[in-house]
């Protein structure tokens, strides 16, 4: 039989029409949860990828000091040394409105007894950073070097985009004479967080200048990485910075090599890094552990080897520092 209209539908639908509804809904809420939730991690990535690759522009407080200069002592050498040296600094420091920060290898934990307590240096730039979060600059400066013409800034004679293009070593060997990972040679002078120098033995720690943001935080923990504490690389934190940069683009997109006698002279070394009048500084490299001759009387009856190391800083330093205060009394800058 058929009817000439269609049955009435029923105001009441069947059970499950409302539990599909409610199905697709709850699965629309959550594909824009996720997708949401997508967007602000993408956000955030870009954002912390955009502070630590350009610094983010942080405001600087007025009284700010204008760098750091940075000098980490072992215990072990005299104190009337080490008062001259930090009145090298503080001199220095003085004249163009930096702060400085003294510190000893012993006041970090770098590892077990047998790890070299120069591996102190890195937790010691952490702490000059947190200690003036908002400096632009961090300048290491190695105990065994004194600053000889205290008139150049680290702005002007090191830091300034237009100087260091000029100065700048590019398509340069990174571990001399024959790495093959060399500094690039594109790079532009107000990109570069991370300046020190060469000598002939590969990179220098001695002297170096780091623009303080999240990379330098960056620079600084990768650098001191438990792994690297741990291989017992023949120079410690000198071979772990070799490593690191020729291993670590994003370190080396960040670095400029300057000619050693810019920032780091040798009192005796390699003829293009030796010291001369005018320089910025002085360096006694490895005046801290001099192997000198044991007295045959002191090894008399001892099983002690002919030789051992002492710290020769203060006798090999004492005419330069000499020549140094003679200088600042002149300028009445003295004590």
């Amino acid at each position: 039989m058929h009817f000439a209209y269609p049955g009435r539908k029923t105001s009441h639908p069947p059970p499950y029409a409302v539990k599909q509804s409610q199905s697709s809904l709850r699965r629309s809420s959550e594909r824009l949860r996720m997708i949401a939730v997508g967007a602000l991690g993408s956000v955030a990535i870009l954002f912390l990828v955009y502070r630590l690759f350009t610094g983010g522009g942080a405001y600087i407080p007025s009284g700010t000091p204008k760098g750091v200069i940075v000098t980490v002592f072992d215990t072990e050498s005299s104190q009337a040394w080490r008062d001259a040296i930090m009145d090298n600094r503080r001199d220095y420091a003085s004249r163009h409105g930096y702060a400085t920060f003294f510190t000893n290898t012993s006041a970090y934990k770098v590892g077990p007894p047998s790890t070299p307590k120069s591996w102190a240096i890195l937790p010691a730039l952490r702490h000059a950073m947190s200690t003036h979060p908002h400096t632009p600059y961090i300048f290491y400066l190695s105990p065994s070097a004194l600053i000889m013409t205290p008139s150049l800034s680290i702005e002007n004679h090191i830091m300034a985009p237009s100087r260091l293009e000029s100065i700048m070593l590019v398509d340069r060997s990174v571990v001399p004479p024959d790495s093959v990972i060399k500094t690039f040679s594109h790079l532009k002078g107000a990109n570069i967080d991370f300046v020190l120098t060469q000598d002939d033995k590969g990179l220098s720690q001695n002297s170096m200048v780091i623009r303080n943001g999240e990379w330098a935080k960056y620079l600084l923990d990768a650098w001191f990485d438990p792994l690297y504490r741990s291989y017992n690389f023949q120079k410690a934190e000198r071979h772990a910075l070799e490593h690191i940069v020729q291993w670590h683009g994003t370190i080396l997109s960040r670095l400029a090599l300057v000619p050693q006698r810019t920032m780091n002279s040798y009192v005796e070394g390699h003829k293009e890094g030796v010291y001369t009048e005018g320089d910025f500084a002085a360096n006694f490299e490895g005046c801290e552990k001099r192997s000198v001759k044991v007295d045959p009387e002191e090894r008399k009856g001892k099983k002690t080897p002919p030789t051992k190391l002492v710290n020769m800083c203060e006798k090999e330093m004492a005419p330069l520092l000499t020549r140094w205060r003679e200088m600042v009394d002149r300028e009445g800058r003295g004590k």
